[in-house]
């Protein structure tokens, strides 16, 4: 038996120099995001992918469990936005947040608008001193919904860098899905082809036709030019020119005292594959 042991010593001595030396393979891919932030309905966590010039890219990857969403920039009838906080990073300059295009959710208590399974937010960060280290540091402030909305919060830490990584696709996923700006009247496969303010109407009411490919079923999403704007999500309704479909909001949710003329909306059309959206001027 010693002898047997003293014959097999070698072939265990080389499966752990291939463990030692595949470790530092493992620890350099695990640098490409910070570890996970997480209860039993959702995580969350920083992820890098390679820089585009002097702007280092990175993402907030948010996963839910079965049944659970969070919510957009605007979360429609109910629910709470998310809070991004990356004041506490070193040696960054400024972070610019950007979001994916959202799902409509509708249910016997209204409509709400964000994200379901995973969502990722791009993130575009700017060294104050490009020769310098970046960590980026978030502190981010959520909720969650299945039946009910719970909030949920997340802490994360991960150093930046201008190497590629196992993110590349992830990140690059996330970024297409972050809607086009674009122009009413615009040219596109998907377009905002007009907006307009329907005369007579009582209580005011806005119309938006869209050309959207052919089977494509867009959704429409309004918000005012402050955050305490509630505009009511855009519906589909009839009357659109052959080739086109219209939707249709009341200019409600104003704040007290506020008149509609003058303010210019934001106006977010979404696809399965794609999203664009343009700002309107209210006459």
């Amino acid at each position: 038996m010693f002898a047997a042991a003293i014959r097999l010593f070698p072939a265990l001595f080389a499966t752990f120099c291939v463990i030692l030396a595949l470790a530092p393979i493992d620890r350099a891919r695990a640098a490409d995001a910070s570890a996970w932030d997480d209860d039993p309905r959702s995580a969350a966590r920083l992820i890098a992918a390679k820089a585009a010039g002097a702007q280092l890219r990175a993402g907030v990857e948010i996963r839910l469990a079965p049944g659970w969403k969070t919510y957009w920039r605007y979360p429609g009838d109910s629910g709470v936005p998310p809070r991004f906080d990356f004041s506490e990073s070193d040696n960054v300059k400024a972070v610019t947040l950007r979001w994916p295009a959202p799902q409509l959710f509708s249910d016997v208590d209204g409509n709400t608008i964000g994200y379901q399974n995973e969502v990722i937010f791009p993130l575009q960060v700017e060294a104050q001193n490009p020769s310098k280290p970046v960590t980026l540091r978030l502190k981010l402030d959520y909720a969650v919904c299945e039946k009910l909305c719970v909030p949920a919060e997340a802490k994360a830490e991960l150093a930046l860098t201008d190497a590629s990584n196992a993110n590349e696709a992830a990140l690059a996923a996330g970024e297409s899905r972050v809607p086009r700006p674009s122009r009413v009247g615009a040219a596109g496969p998907l377009s905002i082809v007009s907006i307009r303010r329907e005369a007579g109407s009582t209580p005011p009411r806005v119309l938006v036709d869209v050309l959207a490919p052919a089977g494509a079923k867009p959704a429409v999403f309004a918000e005012g030019p402050t955050a305490d704007w509630a505009l009511p999500v855009p519906k589909a309704t009839s009357g659109a020119p052959a080739g086109q479909q219209r939707f249709v909001f009341v200019l409600d949710g104003l704040p007290p005292e506020t008149k509609p003329e003058g303010a210019t909306l934001r106006l977010t059309a979404v696809t399965a594959d794609t999203a664009i959206e343009a700002t309107y001027r209210l006459d």
